[in-house]
């Protein structure tokens, strides 16, 4: 087995190929027996056999933006099995339901209660199995950040946010991702384009961070076309790969109000909203609301993408999205306006809003979801 590529929060095992080390890395960290958290699709598309888990057991009921019972699904598959550790294999869904199964393997009580916004982040400890993240999309960057995001019955999307929710392993590997649909190409990129510029608009202090971000946003957005039209182009997959994990490196920044708004968006029952999409359609707008508060980062963004000034930035990303194949407003995803405005009650409490630049008020909101519709 290869050293890590990268130790930064975590073991990074980067490149083409380096899934083959997986058994590896379950060995050195005591994984005899792992829980593979995947979904459906990956399943039956011979996915484990590429990653050598077949024969493992599988928890495969994972849906697109997994709620509280896709968790207490896995956690009784887990302890049914005797599991030792969890191997999330997938995007951001697997990747965050994982988290949160490996979290009530060892934490008494409901998933609820560990929720940010329930004071749930002091409830988190280090004493849970180990997790091994193996995306196989590049958006999310969940197999490096410390969050996992659940809708709840009530609908309510809600976040745990923990550092010892961070996979002690991530094994990135592009190929993985070579063949990807392209509109999933598309608003998985476009998800990791809103990691990079929300988490460098965010006012907390953290220079480290903001530099990833900017570096992440220039590989991103000189290859998301290029991995559309030319699916099987690895080099292409890999800097778009790199982007998502940069991405969920600067995390600890915190994000701003296009996810603020696109959390409780995706927590609705029908239709089904895709996260990365509903960011790609967000931006520009949010863009827009934040330019007057950081005029400087808008500048430097715009020198990273070389759209000719900030003001700029919201067509250039408009126009990057279309480009791509992505819808260009809310409507056109299947969502009516009236259930776009029953989620700002969700907008206003998500925990999102803290580090946006500039703090927005309901009717700012619901303007904000007026004008994306």
């Amino acid at each position: 087995m290869n050293p890590p590529t990268i130790t930064y929060l975590t073991d990074i095992w980067f490149g083409p190929g380096v899934v083959r080390d997986l058994p590896g890395i379950a060995e050195k960290l005591e994984v005899r027996r792992p829980l593979v958290v995947t979904d459906r699709g990956l399943s039956l598309s011979g996915m484990l056999r590429r990653i050598g888990m077949v024969g493992a057991v599988v928890f495969d009921a994972v849906e697109s933006n997994p709620d509280e019972a896709s968790v207490s699904s896995g956690l009784a598959v887990y302890r049914e099995h005797g599991c030792d550790g969890v191997i999330a294999v997938g995007g951001g869904s697997p990747i965050d339901c994982a988290k949160c199964i490996a979290l009530m393997v060892t934490h008494p009580g409901s998933l609820r209660e560990y929720a940010l916004v329930e004071g749930g982040a002091g409830r988190i400890t280090a004493d849970k199995p180990p997790l091994i993240a193996v995306p196989t999309t590049a958006g999310t960057g969940s197999e490096v950040g410390r969050g996992a995001l659940i809708t709840f019955s009530d609908g309510a999307k809600l976040a745990m946010i923990s550092p010892y929710l961070i996979p002690q392993a991530a094994v990135c590997d592009p190929e993985l991702t070579v063949g990807m649909p392209a509109w999933l190409t598309a608003a998985t990129g476009m998800d990791a384009i809103s990691h990079c510029v929300e988490t460098y608009c965010s006012p907390r202090f953290n220079p480290v961070a903001e530099a990833i971000a900017l570096d992440g946003l220039g590989r991103a957005c000189r290859n998301l076309l290029r991995a559309v039209e030319r699916p099987d182009d690895v080099a292409a997959r890999s800097e778009m790969m790199m982007t998502a994990t940069m991405g969920g490196l600067t995390f600890q920044k915190g994000l701003g109000a296009v996810h603020q708004i696109s959390h409780p968006l995706g927590g609705l029952a029908s239709p089904r909203l895709h996260h990365g999409t509903l960011n790609a359609v967000l931006l520009p707008h949010v863009l827009r609301f934040n330019a007057p508060a950081c005029p400087a980062k808008m500048e430097a963004l715009a020198g990273v993408v070389g759209c000719g000034g900030g003001r700029n930035l919201p067509f250039y990303f408009e126009h990057l999205a279309r480009a791509a194949g992505l819808p260009g407003r809310l409507g056109e995803m299947g969502a009516t306006l009236e259930q776009c405005l029953s989620v700002l009650d969700g907008v206003m409490r998500d925990h999102c809003g803290a580090t946006n630049p500039r703090a927005m008020t309901r009717e700012e909101a619901e303007a904000l979801l007026r004008a994306a519709w």
